[in-house]
């Protein structure tokens, strides 16, 4: 049942479910005979890290760091504060981070940079969305789930004001639910 705030649709569930498989498959061959620290992006990237991290045959470890350029806004503030850092060190690991959102790049360029300077052995990027013609600066995602409409979406993780993260499937919000 689509919640009253959804607009549209834009990936089922059952649609964002055999992508995701997708993508793991895909990143097992990739990562054949190594192991790969996951590392998701809280909080929005908590519902797609789970998925995935199942998804994947070869050894597979977690971390977590939460960032913040929203705040309770619809579009990203450029301003970019580490919340949570890594518990792990990184150093000579093949990391893969994992992300909800790809939509300017400012946020995930910041973190890449910060990254990178740990010396990791390789050091990608696996997205569930990318936002059409939103990117500010150019990233190179080696993994992308899907390609958004430059709309607000929220579900399957993704929300607005810590709203909507449970719903199951990606959908545009509609405009009345964010505007006073």
């Amino acid at each position: 049942m689509t919640h009253p705030d959804i607009q549209e649709i834009v990936y089922s569930e059952d649609r964002v479910r055999a992508r995701v498989a997708e993508l793991g498959a895909e990143i097992s061959r990739d990562y054949e005979g190594r192991s790969v620290l996951l590392i998701a992006v809280l909080r929005g990237a908590a519902l797609f890290i789970a998925d995935l991290a199942r998804e994947i045959t070869v050894p597979v470890e977690l971390d977590f760091m939460a960032v913040s350029s929203y705040g309770s806004a619809t579009k990203s503030s450029g301003v970019v504060r580490i919340l949570k850092d890594l518990d792990e060190t990184i150093e000579g690991r093949d990391v893969l981070v994992v992300e909800d959102i790809l939509d300017t790049g400012l946020t995930l360029k910041y973190l890449l940079k910060n990254l990178a300077s740990r010396k990791p052995a390789s050091l990608e990027i696996v997205a569930l969305l990318s936002k059409e013609g939103k990117q500010r600066v150019p990233i190179s995602c080696r993994y992308t789930g899907f390609s958004i409409p430059d709309e607000f979406v929220v579900g399957y993780g993704l929300d607005f004001a810590e709203r909507y993260r449970n719903l199951p499937y990606i959908g545009i919000l509609k405009p009345s639910a964010y505007q006073d």
